[in-house]
């Protein structure tokens, strides 16, 4: 059997029941069950359907994500998560270089790099070398005054946790940024890049061996290991192209508000919802979140 889940924006909240009907009756679906009124819903179908991304397409068009996966074995027993514009809402390198005053020059090319058409490893150097002589101290002034938590992030590493599953935290940005992220939204470890300091100040270098798309499948592999557990035990979250080993990977990926290049590589894309989605697609309620 596939589960197919409808939902849509939390703020929002406009999944309409009609509209889940209609679809459940034209894809042959069992009952809808309601996850969240209003805002995620999931029923059962026998086969796949051919129209899935032509209906997936029309869907976006009113801000409903639609996803269809395997209904066993949905509910994982690791979250693999990326860090930037994806557990919070910017990119800290980008943050960095607007103190530095290169913030335009460096986001473009983080643009460019989290959509595949350029090297991630060279684009980190660049950029980081960029930072050469701002002082180690505005690092914590970035993560004081500039850096949020992208919704429902809380709760989906804590509501998995709840239900005995591992979070790791595995970045291509520093490893200032991932401890202070993963000891506020409770996961139980974290790996990023290091920014080299020295007489208090970024030397516009960056730690090797630099933690990228291979480091990141490497993740997987360790800690998947270490749990005794499978690749298909793992869901995996991210937005850019050094996520993409990962996300193809692991048992369930999840494009989240991703770059063009990635969505296309991706059968879980999520667009409209917040990380709280990624709890739905695993058949939590709202009222089984942890918050």
């Amino acid at each position: 059997m596939l589960t197919v889940t409808l939902l849509t924006s939390p703020t929002e909240r406009k999944l309409d029941a009609a509209l889940v009907e209609s679809l459940r009756n034209a894809w042959g679906g069992g009952d809808a069950a309601w996850l969240a009124i209003d805002e995620a819903a999931e029923f059962q179908i026998p086969t796949a359907p051919d129209n899935q991304w032509d209906v997936w397409a029309d869907l976006q068009k009113v801000c409903v994500d639609l996803v269809v996966q395997p209904s066993d074995g949905r509910r994982k027993k690791m979250l693999l998560a990326d860090m930037d514009s994806t557990m919070i809402q910017q990119e800290c390198i980008d943050e960095l270089a607007a103190e530095a005053g290169v913030g335009a020059h460096v986001a473009d090319i983080t643009a460019r790099a989290m959509n595949g058409e350029l090297d991630f490893e060279a684009a980190l150097i660049e950029r980081v070398g960029l930072l050469k002589d701002l002082p180690e101290e505005v690092i914590w002034q970035v993560l004081d005054q500039r850096i949020s938590y992208m919704p429902g992030g809380y709760e989906l590493v804590n509501t998995m946790k709840a239900h005995g599953a591992y979070a790791a935290l595995v970045s291509g940005g520093f490893t200032a940024f991932t401890a202070r992220v993963a000891a506020q939204l409770g996961f139980d470890e974290n790996r990023a890049n290091t920014l080299v300091v020295a007489d208090g100040k970024l030397t516009g270098d960056v730690g090797r061996p630099i933690l990228g798309k291979a480091a990141k499948v490497q993740a997987l592999e360790e800690i998947t290991q270490r749990l005794q557990i499978e690749d298909a035990d793992v869901l995996a979250v991210g937005d850019g192209a050094n996520d993409l080993g990962m996300l193809t990977r692991a048992g369930t990926g999840v494009a989240l508000h991703a770059k063009p290049a990635v969505q296309a590589e991706c059968k879980v894309r999520i667009n409209h919802g917040d990380l709280s989605a990624l709890l739905y697609l695993q058949g939590y309620s709202r009222d089984m979140f942890v918050t």
